[in-house]
This record gives C-alpha cells, structure tokens and sequence, in this order.
C-alpha cells in the first residue's frame, strides 16, 4: 500500500512546519543524549577525561638527567672534558665510568642507567692531527622522549667542543681576538613551544581532535541504536523525525549536538591548557568564534557517517580506529608537505585538520580569526557540504520509515 500524498499546504503554514521539525528534533536529540548512558560517557566523559589523562601522561614536558654511563677508552684531558661538558647539561647526568662495554650493557640490562657514552682510543689524537674525531652513544629508544633530550644534548656538547677546538687552534696560529670561532650568534626562538616539549607541541592539536572524535562516536552511538530497532520494526519512537522535513531534522540535531559540546569545548580548550601551563596565548573571542564551524562541521560529519551504522557496536568499529589514522593526517605528527597529494586532499574533508591547523595558530601563535580565514571559510564550507550530504540520506531513511509507517 504506497502512502498518502501529503496535503498542499501554504507557504506560512510550510515554514511553521519546518521550524516546529527543527524545535522537535532538538528537543528529542537533547532528550535522547541525557538519557542514554552511553551517548554520555563519549558526549561527557571522553572529552573531560582524555585531555586531563594525555597531558598528565606527557608531563613534566622535559627530561632531565637521565642516567649515562662513559666508557672512557682515551682518558685524557680531551675525554674528560666531553665528559664534563655532557654531565653539565640538564638533560644527562653522569652515573659513573664503566671499565668495558660490557659493564656498561650490565647496567643497562638492571636499568640503571638509560644511555652509553663511548670515547674511542684515538679521540685525542684525533683531535691533535685536526682530524675529525668520533663519539658514540648508545641510547634506550622505549621513549622517544629520552631519545629527544640524549640527542638535544649531545647535539648541544658537539657544538660547544667543537667551537672551543676551533677557536684553540685559531689561537695557536697567532691569531687570537682577530677571528672567532663563532663569529655569528644564534639566538633560537621557539614559537607556540618555548618549553620545547612534547604535550605544549601535541596537546593543543589533539584536543581539537579529541572534540570531533567524541562527538562522532557519540552521534554514530545514536544512530546505531535508531538502526537496531528500524530492524526490529519499531518505526515508531522516531515518527515525528521522520514526518519532519529532512533538512530540519538534520539541523535540530546538529544543533543539540553542538549546543551540548559548549561547555566541553570551553574545558578543553580554555581550562585545559590553563591548568596544564600550555600554550594559550590566543584571544579568546578569536578561538572561541573560530570553535563555531568547527563544531558544526564535525556535528554535520557524523550525522552523514551515522547512516553507515547498522548497529550500536559498529560506531566502535567505524570510528574509534580513524582516531589514530585523523591524527597522522592532521599534520600534527607527518607534516602536510611531506604528505602525497592524495593523501593531504583527504585529509581536508575531516573537520579536524583545519580545526587543528587553524586552532593552534591561534591558540600558541596568537594569530587572528583573519590570518586563518581560509581554514575558517573550509570549516564553514565542510559544515554546508555534509549538511547537504546529510539531509540526502535522513530523506532517503524518511521515505522509507513512511511507507513503513503507513503499512503499519
């Protein structure tokens, strides 16, 4: 039995129907997240809770004196100075000599120390024959973070010996306080990163991601359960978002959702760096206005990834893995210019790598809602563009829940 056709209606009478659509479908989406235990832990939980658990996981930012064992098999005034110079880093400390390597792998396999330091025989005259002389250090590469600060270090001893070789040997051809071994300072600023460490650089961008990944999970949750019980025939708990128009029900939902996420979104990006010392140099208002499309498009992607949930468990399947997969692509971890084009044109329909890219300029770099206008204006366009998306599959799903209603 096909169903009626819908009775014309005036033009007054079709906008009233529209808005009253929208004002349900935000009322019953609103009703829906604070009544399902699920919806909340991802709409609630997931992004209090993440920021709070990453940042903590990833201070203190800097590493300090990590344990070096030195195998010294030149000990001489050149060797002992290395040595000295690396013990007065704030990275590395010196745990003691070790008489062989083998000493040295003794202590490492009891996890006392984390690093190896071995200076050839010939490291002297190596350096007295104004030859290149070589070092090597052996470091525990379980945390890259121990890598980073070993290789900050060491890198920092390199250059401080190799200016003072340089300059001794300058002296020794009579040419002291004519030429200088470093003629031109370097004075390093880190922009957005002054402590140089790993949660002030990655925590700004994954909190962008984490808004948009909970907030996925938590519409695809939804969604899944609404599949579940279309399967079982119940077409009836959802009649009235079937019988509105499809591009208000789409709107009142993404409009609970992203009505729902303001006080997370204020946590997150505000608090969080507060709490933590992070990078939070930005105007508020230039943040905050910026977090509008954001939100959206994100609401509007997981309203358009929902009709791919045919159970509650798929949104598990779906999405908590793109978790890792939006991450790289966010540039966060692999840089957009050594991305292929493929893969960095994909990477530009997930709201997240504008938001993150856009967010953290503005967040660490202070820089204005108009120096990132473009990622603002694509956030805007994504939004329109799965609304769009959207409103085609919720018509399609309406269509089909009618005629299931009308036979029932």
């Amino acid at each position: 039995m096909s169903p009626e056709p819908l009775p014309a209606m005036n033009p007054l009478k079709s906008i009233y129907n529209w808005w009253a659509g929208l004002a349900k479908a935000f009322r019953h989406e609103m009703h829906t997240i604070t009544h399902d235990a699920g919806v909340l832990v991802f709409f609630v939980v997931l992004p209090l809770a993440y920021p709070i658990i990453y940042t903590i996981i990833y201070n203190p930012e800097v590493v300090e004196n990590l344990p070096v064992a030195v195998v010294d098999n030149s000990r001489t005034a050149q060797s002992r100075e290395l040595v000295r110079m690396t013990d007065a880093t704030p990275e590395l400390e010196l745990y003691d000599y070790a008489t062989d390597m083998g000493e040295a792998r003794r202590w490492w396999s009891e996890q006392k120390v984390v690093g190896v330091l071995e200076i050839p025989a010939d490291y002297a005259a190596s350096i007295g024959r104004d030859e290149q002389a070589h070092v090597t250090f052996f470091c525990d590469m379980s945390l890259l973070l121990r890598y980073r600060a070993a290789l900050s270090a060491l890198t920092s001893v390199q250059l401080a010996t190799g200016s003072q070789i340089t300059q001794a040997r300058i002296d020794a051809l009579g040419a002291d306080g004519l030429i200088s071994a470093s003629p031109v300072e370097v004075d390093t600023n880190f922009l957005g990163d002054t402590q140089q460490g790993f949660a002030s650089f990655i925590m700004p961008g994954i909190v962008v991601l984490i808004l948009q990944q909970s907030m996925v999970l938590g519409i695809c949750l939804i969604a899944g359960t609404r599949s579940d019980r279309r399967r079982r025939g119940d077409y009836i708990t959802d009649r009235d978002d079937y019988r509105a128009p499809a591009s208000a029900s789409v709107l009142g939902k993404a409009l609970a959702y992203t009505f729902f996420y303001i006080p997370a979104t204020l946590f997150i990006l505000h608090y969080v760096p507060v709490i933590f010392r992070l990078p939070h140099q930005g105007d508020a208002i230039q943040w905050l206005l910026f977090s509008l499309p954001l939100l959206l498009a994100s609401a509007m992607f997981g309203l358009t990834l929902s009709h791919m949930m045919r159970e509650r468990e798929d949104a598990f399947i779906y999405i908590v893995f793109t978790s890792v997969v939006f991450l790289f692509m966010s540039g966060l971890t692999w840089p957009m210019f050594a991305m292929p084009d493929a893969l960095h044109a994909l990477s530009r329909v997930v709201p997240a790598t504008a938001g993150v890219e856009g967010f953290v300029h503005i967040n660490s770099n202070s820089a204005t809602l108009a120096e990132q206008s473009h990622n603002y204006l694509w956030l805007w366009f994504l939004a329109a563009a799965y609304f769009v998306g959207a409103v085609i599959l919720q018509a399609i799903l309406n269509r089909h829940a009618r005629r299931a209603l009308s036979r029932a």
